[in-house]
């Protein structure tokens, strides 16, 4: 059997904003933007044209699903965004405003450090000690 995870949905307040968020100052590649009507679209993003997991940018239409932006987890680190090169990430991602909980740490996993989205999620920007990072 050949599964893996397509696509998950992030909550968001406005999908212009969010893809401005997702691609200027993560780095992130828009997928797909199509109108579905009534104000609704349908919109992927992608860390990286080869990722096989793409973000859906859901835009909140109900009260309960405005109150889980930013908070799809709980407050804990809920998204994991592996690369290659940590130093060029994290420089580039700093450069363009990203916010980061903590200064950046070598762990037996890898290089990682915590950011936070313009939503209040939090993510870890990783590079697996497979790849280079340090261990």
């Amino acid at each position: 059997m050949n599964r893996h995870l397509a696509l998950f949905a992030l909550v968001v307040d406005d999908y212009d904003t969010a893809i401005r968020h997702y691609v200027d100052d993560l780095g992130f590649t828009l997928v797909c933007d199509e109108d579905r009507g009534n104000g609704k679209r349908w919109v992927e993003v992608t860390p990286s044209p080869a990722s096989q997991c793409r973000v859906l940018l859901a835009k909140a239409a109900t009260e309960a699903q405005k109150s889980r932006i930013g908070d799809q987890t709980g407050g804990r680190v809920g998204f994991f965004l592996h690369t290659d090169d940590f130093d060029r990430d994290h420089a580039a991602m700093s450069a363009r405003g990203v916010r980061f909980a903590e200064t950046p740490r070598d762990e037996p996993y890898g290089k990682v450090v915590v950011f936070i989205d313009r939503y209040g999620n939090r993510w870890d920007l990783i590079q697996p000690a497979a790849l280079g990072g340090h261990a």
